[in-house]
């Protein structure tokens, strides 16, 4: 079998129920998730050391590239690249993922759930950081619920870090840290649950825990985001409206 994270790893049965199930292999948790590799460009393994250092290397490249991070000019275009209304568009450097025009190039059938180990604002600076070779389509603030799009829906986010699951979802970080559940607020869990259930009727993907998983479900993953202090009882009731 290939390696996770390549093209043409073959897709492996979806586990079901809750975190921490048997046979998922857990490790310690990482800051806003390790490279995720590029079809055509594998990254180097060492870019793991950015997760918490290279704050300071993203700041400066965020800055260099100024408005090249941008998709368009001015706040009408930036309005425009949102798929989910209300949401900022704050892009991740295109270093940080793959072209494509979902769902005509794969299906959209799953959503992914992680924790940031980081803050908000450190979140979005990593993924404009073009050596940091992560990112996920969308990052919720803990403290009121606010979203940034950081990747079209359409695109290829690496944030799973298994090829075959990053062209079949969509990513959502969570600002907070696994064994903090004070960073998940009524505020977040409400906005986030919204998000992932106008996606899941944009795509028909079923409100269910086989299609809506944590990091830690992926195959392959070394991540146990969000961790067990994540309410999924109450994000699946959130997000089938209940």
């Amino acid at each position: 079998m290939e390696r996770p994270g390549t093209p043409g790893t073959p897709r492996t049965t979806l586990p079901v129920g809750s975190p921490g199930l048997p046979g998922l292999p857990l490790g310690p948790a990482e800051a806003v998730h390790a490279p995720d590799p590029d079809p055509v460009r594998v990254p180097d393994p060492g870019r793991r050391s950015l997760l918490r250092g290279g704050l300071a290397l993203g700041a400066s490249a965020a800055a260099a590239l100024g408005g090249g991070l941008w998709t368009g000019a001015g706040p009408a275009a930036a309005a425009t690249a949102v798929d989910y209304p209300g949401a900022t568009w704050a892009p991740a450097s295109t270093a940080n993922y793959t072209v494509s025009d979902r769902p005509a190039t794969y299906p959209i059938d799953l959503v992914v759930i992680h924790v940031t180990q980081e803050t908000f604002d450190d979140t979005i600076t990593l993924f404009q950081d073009p050596a940091h070779a992560a990112c996920a389509h969308y990052v919720v603030r803990s403290a009121d619920g606010h979203i940034d799009q950081c990747v079209r829906e359409q695109d290829i986010a690496w944030h799973a870090g298994n090829w075959d699951y990053n062209t079949r979802s969509i990513g959502i970080e969570h600002e907070g840290y696994v064994d903090d559940p004070s960073w998940f607020t009524t505020d977040m869990y409400h906005a986030s649950a919204a998000l992932t259930a106008e996606i899941c009727d944009k795509y028909g993907i079923p409100k269910d825990r086989e299609h809506i998983i944590g990091h830690v479900q992926v195959p392959g993953t070394d991540h146990t985001d969000p961790g067990p202090n994540w309410d999924w009882v109450r994000y699946i009731r959130d997000v089938n409206g209940g």
